[in-house]
């Protein structure tokens, strides 16, 4: 069972694709003095929604668009994923619902993929005399050279970003303060490596994992795990027509899917992860107040930006 957890980061996912019920916040703007109201208030410990992540996300780009033509190039938005296309990154499948409709998301990543070799902005590029090239990649990505930001992550070791070009300008405007967020986004987001190679050997997490996979057999599917689904998936497809494939994908895609409601793995997972993760989070309660802080500052930014809520 080991080998199922060679990613540390793919239970944390569980949690974080899946979370429904929040509000949609409103946060002061950066240097606002208005006080904020009792929603503000309750709202002001919690992090973002997959919904909110993807406005802010879309947000982000359309500012990336304006910068970049402030320097006299064109920028097509970047795709950005959905919250339901988002979804099919978890660990394991919980929403028969979701499953029934995508399956295991493949489809959706075709889509994405398309998307992507289709995108305007490597033609425009491409097509950009040498100089101009250059010039477009310091305006978009910044340049490093003179001096870079650097965050040191939770299980050891930095990582750097420039701190100038269009994309560091969007998240300064979105969250307020682009290199506290960016040391503040990578810690709280690097935290898995620290809990969740404890989280996978809790005997309470392995007994779920058991449970599902006797209910998985039961069904006429025996695997270990979810992630030994997702190895042996592309062979699923061989040989098949894409209707046939897809639904053959999405008959395991609902089984797995019952079988972690029905055996509790997911809801164990969700517990365990929200457990473990407090209690690394304890380290860096700054960092976290300053995440969530910001997060809720930057969905406030992509409201007004976007014209539009989650």
């Amino acid at each position: 069972m080991r080998r199922a957890f060679a990613s540390v980061c793919t239970v944390v996912v569980i949690v974080t694709v899946t979370t429904t019920g929040c509000t949609s916040a409103t946060a002061d703007r950066p240097g606002s003095t208005r006080p904020r109201n009792d929603t503000q208030a309750q709202n002001k410990g919690r992090e973002l929604t997959g919904s909110e992540q993807v406005l802010i996300d879309r947000a982000e780009e359309q500012l990336i668009k304006k910068c970049m033509e402030r320097e006299r190039f064109r920028y097509w938005p970047e795709p950005v994923e959905s919250a339901a296309e988002r979804r099919r990154h978890s660990y394991v499948l919980d929403d028969v619902g979701w499953a029934r409709t995508y399956g295991y998301g493949r489809q959706l990543e075709r889509k994405a993929e398309k998307a992507w070799r289709s995108n305007p902005n490597d033609a425009y590029v491409n097509a950009l005399p040498q100089a101009e090239r250059i010039r477009h990649s310091k305006s978009l990505d910044g340049d490093q050279s003179g001096g870079a930001l650097i965050a040191e992550l939770p299980g050891g070791g930095t990582v750097r970003a420039a701190r100038d070009g269009c994309r560091a300008d969007a998240k300064d405007r979105l969250y307020g303060d682009f290199p506290a967020w960016f040391r503040a986004e990578r810690t709280v987001t690097g935290l898995t490596t620290l809990y969740v190679p404890d989280l996978v050997k809790d005997k309470r997490f392995v007994n779920a994992v058991t449970a599902w996979s006797a209910c998985m057999g039961e069904a006429g599917h025996p695997y270990d795990d979810p992630p030994e689904i997702r190895t042996k998936l592309p062979a699923l497809a061989d040989g098949l027509s894409p209707a046939k494939a897809h639904a053959a994908e999405v008959e395991l895609a609902v089984a797995e899917a019952t079988c972690a409601t029905k055996t509790s793995l997911a809801d164990t997972a969700r517990a365990l992860e929200r457990e473990y993760r407090a209690k690394s989070l304890k380290r860096y309660r700054e960092e976290a107040a300053d995440y969530r802080r910001m997060g809720l500052a930057a969905l406030a930014q992509a409201e007004d930006i976007t014209g539009s809520t989650a």
